[in-house]
């Protein structure tokens, strides 16, 4: 026993020791408070807030998971044995070799991969590639747009060289103490420091979400066509080929028709369908197997695969542009992980899909080892005749909501994409009240109709449409698998042998997929290559004007003594009511305001600079979701307000936006009278220390003192703590550490798993400088000389009557003028490029570009801002 407690002991102080050497890499800039979006922030890949649900919750889930997740996959064997063998069945062993294929591919590409590794990497219930690139950059610091704030970080980089001698001597000593740290730390620093790589990165994820795009159009295509198919069977006289095609469209039109009513209405629907459906392919597949030949089952004996490559040769390898569409949908099933939790989804997968869509392909290929010659139409062909309308009545109902599955993806991919200016602006509606998953974009699911119909007319048949359909899968699962591997050095930090196995053999066999795809690229293979380069050219020139022109306000924000001659000018008069400036800074005023002071010489009499911003997280709690610091001079009644939302959160209406906003501005008011606030008068712009002890616990850090933060759960209140402690050149206390300026730093409890791996991300939090002033002043106990400091922080609190009665006018003054109206500027800015700049570069900006802004949505309709309350104020940016 004695022993045991030596060696936890020891554990902890190596664990205590890495900790201490990542905060001498990592160090805050400000002490800042721990809210629920810190704990958003900081909940590590993995981490779902389904984890721990009871097995009833867990059952319903599981259930409902199955009409949402199971569609695209559970339809895939309608269509993969055509897909397989274009030219025939050559020889009946060759069956066995394929199936066998079939079997390990779906279990090391859908189960393995997906089901049991993605999953654990989603982003707080989110997946995708788009959710992987977020989680990895809440980890290091891999935004292409400079807007970061400090509260938006639960640490700032020192900006030393990391040549210097401090800086090795803290790395070699987190590599002796833990090599996975030192890795993490290590990728994290590429990130941050090489520029090829962010932009690499950033690359990657949009082509994966072009990809995820260009599917939403050949899913529906490909599967509605293929069980629109089994018509043939019954009316061969009736249905020529042409006629399947007008069917599949006019399903198509319907299809895409009802998307603005949204799903959830119908929604209850999906899982009785889907679990008809795998319950009667699962069925079939028995009866086939017992009827013909129950033998095929040897396919579970890999060899079948190595004899069926020995005897086909380059063939085998050209099929498997075929085997590879029995594992699609994959990416749909991680990108809609959504409100399920990632039991659920394994308990419904391995228990519902896994045996249903494997007894069907093995029942298929019993049949076709009777019957090579029906390979064409494997599916109905081997379906009994009494169960042919039910089974054609379930295939067509079963496509569409697979379909489903993939276009609500592409919304939701689109909607992200958007929300971190990666996407240019597009009307995004919410059809249910009830889930906010549930999304419309007009102008998209226009196009994705339109394409789908154009596909289905051009091509006519689901062996060219599987073709294209396969390049999407494969290059999305590389484009994951690269993701998944920097997840795991950098947020999971796992052995780095099991990555290197892991990225060896995914990236190994999907290559060698993808070889086989792009084989037949001329043969359909270029569709969503086309598809997906026009998506990537828009989103690459839409984000590269949107850096360059946030740098361009960036550079030329007005100066403080600029802004004080602008307002005490003689010819200046104030506008009773509410003025919201919308810009895109976070931090500093916008070139655009002296423009429109010059023009009109006016300004309201509260004005509040206002930026949207959206953070790499899925949502912000509302009481978190407004900063606001006031602008000198105080008298103008001028102040910055970041509006922080999640990428999955709705933007709210003008008038319920401007009711929020100015309900937290006076709560704002309050607690900055009484507990202070630091305003960086030097630097042009407003500082966001959280109160006057946010200052002083700078001022300290400023003399040679570290300071890092921990987060403590009670498990009895569920309050948050902020602790002080990892004080360099301390000695240790009975009851805490002192360290060498005499403020004592209260003891941190044992940390687990989580809260570690929590100290190399980032927190989007710090609400109100009332709690962060409460915290800290029950963590930070006076001693010594620093007694006096510590005093005067509670006595921040103390204020007079009279202080308090203008604290109160103060707010009813905002109120009286709220009362008055509220209107709303925004910069109608005009982005050309230089006269010098390159032929390519006007081509982007003065062309492309402005092509893409006229034609999309402008700023104040996708804020739904009243035209009646609308000002805008003109300028030309040159970038």
């Amino acid at each position: 026993m004695a022993e045991q407690q030596q060696k936890k002991q020891q554990q902890q102080g190596g664990d205590d020791e890495v900790l201490e050497v990542e905060c001498a890499l990592d160090m805050p800039e400000v002490v800042q408070r721990q809210d629920s979006l810190y704990r958003d922030a900081s909940r590590a890949g993995g981490a779902s807030h389904h984890g721990h649900e009871r097995w009833g919750k867990t059952l319903r889930l599981a259930f409902q998971c199955v009409g949402v997740l199971y569609g695209d996959i559970g339809t895939s064997p309608l269509y993969v044995y055509s897909s397989t063998f274009t030219a025939g069945v050559r020889h009946t062993d060759d069956l066995l070799g394929v199936l066998s294929l079939i079997i390990y591919s779906f279990i090391l590409f859908t189960m393995v991969k997906y089901v049991y590794i993605a999953l654990r990497a989603n982003d707080d219930g989110d997946g995708g590639t788009f959710a992987l690139y977020s989680l990895i950059s809440r980890h290091a610091k891999v935004s292409l747009v400079p807007n970061q704030q400090a509260e938006d970080e639960l640490h700032i980089l020192e900006q030393d060289d990391p040549k210097s001698f401090s800086r090795r001597r803290a790395l070699a000593t987190l590599q002796l103490a833990s090599p996975a740290a030192y890795r993490a730390q290590r990728v994290k620093e590429l990130l941050e420091t090489s520029k090829p790589v962010r932009i690499s990165l950033f690359l990657l994820t949009i082509l994966a979400t072009a990809m995820v795009i260009s599917d939403a159009c050949l899913t529906p295509a490909i599967s509605v066509l293929s069980a629109v198919g089994g018509l043939k069977e019954k009316a061969p006289h009736l249905t020529t080929a042409d006629q399947i095609v007008w069917i599949t469209v006019a399903i198509l039109v319907a299809l895409f028709s009802v998307q603005r009513f949204g799903t959830d209405k119908v929604g209850y629907f999906f899982a009785p369908v889907v679990i008809l459906w795998l319950l009667l392919i699962g069925g079939v597949g028995v009866y086939n197997l017992v009827k013909h030949d129950i033998g095929v089952l040897r396919a579970f004996n890999p060899k079948y695969i190595a004899d069926y490559f020995r005897r086909n040769k380059k063939d085998a390898w050209i099929s498997l542009g075929g085997i590879l569409l029995c594992f699609t949908g994959t990416e749909a099933l991680f990108a809609d992980l959504g409100y399920f939790s990632i039991r659920s989804i394994q308990l419904s997968f391995g228990f519902g899909l896994v045996p249903s869509v494997l007894l069907a392909y093995a029942g298929q290929a019993a049949f076709l080892r009777k019957y090579p010659e029906e390979v064409a139409n494997t599916f109905y062909r081997s379906t009994p005749t009494v169960l042919f309308w039910p089974t054609f009545v379930l295939a067509i109902a079963a496509s569409i909501i697979g379909s489903q599955a993939m276009i609500s993806c592409a919304f939701a991919t689109i909607s992200h994409s958007q929300a971190l200016g990666c996407f240019p602006r597009v009307k995004i509606l919410h059809t249910s009240k009830q889930y906010q998953g549930q999304l419309y974009i007009p102008e998209v699911n226009f196009l994705l109709g339109f394409a789908a119909c154009v596909v289905t007319v051009a091509f006519k048949t689901t062996v060219v449409i599987g073709e294209a359909h396969g390049i999407c899968v494969v290059l999305v699962m590389l484009i994951t698998t690269l993701l998944l591997t920097v997840v795991m050095l950098l947020v999971w930090r796992m052995n780095a042998w099991c990555v290197a196995l892991f990225f060896a053999v995914f990236m190994a066999s999907e290559s060698v997929y993808l070889s086989s795809v792009l084989y037949k690229f001329l043969h359909g293979g270029y569709i969503p290559v086309v598809i997906s380069a026009v998506l990537m050219a828009v989103m690459i020139v839409w984000h590269y004007v949107h850096v360059k022109r946030y740098k361009y306000e960036l550079e030329r924000t007005v100066s403080p003594d600029k802004v004080r001659e602008l307002l005490d000018g003689r010819d200046l008069r104030k506008v009773p009511g509410v003025g919201l400036f919308y810009t895109d800074l976070v931090q500093g005023i916008p070139p655009v305001f002296p423009h429109l002071i010059e023009k009109i010489p006016s300004i309201h009499a509260v004005l509040l600079f206002v930026s949207v911003k959206h953070l790499p997280v899925p949502h912000v709690d509302m009481s978190e979701r407004f900063l606001f610091r006031q602008v000198e001079p105080r008298e103008h009644k001028l102040y910055r307000c970041v509006a922080r939302y999640g990428y999955r959160d709705p933007l709210e209406e003008a008038k319920d936006f401007a009711a929020n906003l100015v309900e937290r501005l006076q709560y704002y008011i309050r607690h900055v009278n009484l507990y202070g606030v630091d305003v960086d008068a030097k630097a042009g712009k407003v500082s966001y220390p959280s109160s006057r002890c946010d200052s002083m616990a700078r001022s300290t850090r400023r003399s040679s003192m570290t300071m890092t933060m921990q987060q403590h759960y009670s498990s009895a209140s569920y309050t948050e703590s902020l602790v002080l402690a990892r004080a360099r050149s301390t000695s240790s206390g009975a009851t805490g550490r002192m360290n060498m300026n005499g403020m004592i730093m209260m003891p941190s409890a044992s940390y687990t798993e989580r809260e570690r791996q929590g100290r190399s991300i980032y927190a989007e939090e710090m609400m109100t400088p009332a709690e962060s002033f409460s915290e800290l002043a029950m963590q930070v106990v006076p001693s010594g000389r620093y007694a006096a400091s510590s005093q005067q922080l509670f006595q921040a609190a103390k204020m007079s009557l009279e202080e308090m009665a203008k604290i109160e006018e103060e707010q009813r003054y905002i109120e009286r003028e709220m009362e008055k109206g509220v209107v709303y500027i925004m910069g109608e800015n005009e982005v050309v490029a230089r006269p010098h700049s390159s032929l390519l570069k006007k081509v982007i900006v003065n062309y492309v570009y402005a092509f893409l802004r006229k034609n999309c949505r402008q700023g104040d309709k996708m804020l739904a801002i009243p035209r009646s309350q609308l000002l805008k104020v003109g300028m030309s940016y040159e970038i």
